[in-house]
């Protein structure tokens, strides 16, 4: 860690002195998860594209929990950009030790109707980006014996008919890192979660039929996909290549 770093002592918390790059953590799921490893005691580096002012105000929140934190702009579908984002969260931190790829983007479309355009712009954002943003982390992780999670979809398998392309770049995001499970073992642990129905706020009635459809009774939060990622985070380092789903039941 750099000297300048004035981290607290978050000694009693499981992630304490360890910290974690989060793709798109500036709101939504990946604020959550940003929050969820803050207060385990994780310094943490979040990225976002559009929302500066989200970002914001999430560093301020994780700032209050008692750990840094810091955030980046990066255009993931940029080669560049992601290595600057990579190499600003080292010069920041000194290490790396969670990667949580989260970042993504969703998008409905009639099958026959996907333009070449939205179907490259959709695994540039959902598999490639993950991949590159891993690949620049790697040295690092290695290092330090670290560990990631990206954040997939019930959507990966399960086919859903107006959403082809997302569906796909998911599913290639679970192989993904089941290969890099195996690659880049046994210095770093990679697995995957794979949320559902996940909603925020106030829903239509289109949700409120999901969650009457749903073993549990109730769509999913961000935070009960913060909980997953936690799992992963603070798990044994042995398991890896898993894919657990956050969906209460949906997909059964």
């Amino acid at each position: 860690m750099p000297e300048s770093a004035n981290f607290s002592d978050n000694s009693s918390r499981a992630l304490a002195g360890k910290v974690a790059l989060i793709t798109g953590g500036a709101k939504r799921i990946g604020r959550a998860i940003a929050l969820k490893l803050a207060a385990n005691g994780a310094h943490v580096a979040i990225t976002y594209r559009d929302s500066q002012p989200d970002a914001e105000q999430t560093v301020r929140d994780l700032a209050a929990l008692g750990v840094e934190a810091f955030s980046v702009r990066a255009n993931l579908e940029d080669a560049e950009d992601i290595r600057e984002a990579v190499a600003s969260t080292i010069e920041e931190f000194g290490r790396l030790d969670i990667l949580v790829n989260n970042a993504g983007i969703f998008e409905s479309a009639a099958l026959e109707e996907i333009t070449a355009a939205q179907w490259d712009r959709m695994f540039s954002t959902n598999t490639r980006a993950p991949f590159l943003v891993a690949q620049a982390a790697l040295p690092h992780l290695r290092a330090a014996q670290g560990r990631i999670v990206n954040i997939g979809s019930l959507g990966g398998t399960h086919p859903w008919a107006t959403h082809g392309h997302y569906c796909t770049s998911k599913a290639a995001l679970h192989m993904l890192s089941q290969v890099m499970a195996k690659a880049w073992a046994p210095e770093i642990s990679v697995n995957c979660v794979a949320p559902g129905m996940i909603v925020q706020g106030e829903v239509g009635e289109a949700y409120a039929q999901f969650a009457e459809r749903t073993p549990m009774r109730r769509n999913g939060t961000a935070e009960d996909v913060a909980a997953a990622v936690e799992f992963f985070a603070t798990a044994p380092h042995f398991i890896t290549g898993q894919l657990m789903t956050v969906d209460g039941g949906l997909g059964l």
